[in-house]
């Protein structure tokens, strides 16, 4: 009996926002230490689904629970798609 789809498991990851810092300040951080990203709290996320884009969405606070609402989802270019006729 086949488990199917159901039991693979993807990582999801959500990203608010990058930096960019010389390895020397990232060596020196500490517990405690901030770093500054180039977004607003109004700003849209990227969501990575195994590290590859597939959504866009706003972060929304309701008390002590954060979740992403989903705005946008990403389609990938028709050339990654497999050519049936090619692969025959």
């Amino acid at each position: 009996m086949s488990a199917g789809l159901n039991t693979v498991a993807v990582d999801i990851s959500i990203v608010l926002g990058r930096a960019r810092m010389p390895i020397h300040q990232l060596l020196r951080m500490g517990r405690g230490a901030v770093i500054t990203l180039d977004a607003a709290e109004d700003d849209e996320v990227e969501i990575l689904a195994n590290d590859l884009p597939i959504a866009r969405g706003l972060v929304v606070v309701n008390g002590a629970e954060i979740t992403v609402e989903i705005k946008e989802l990403i389609r990938r270019p028709d050339s990654d798609k497999l050519d049936i006729e090619e692969a025959a």
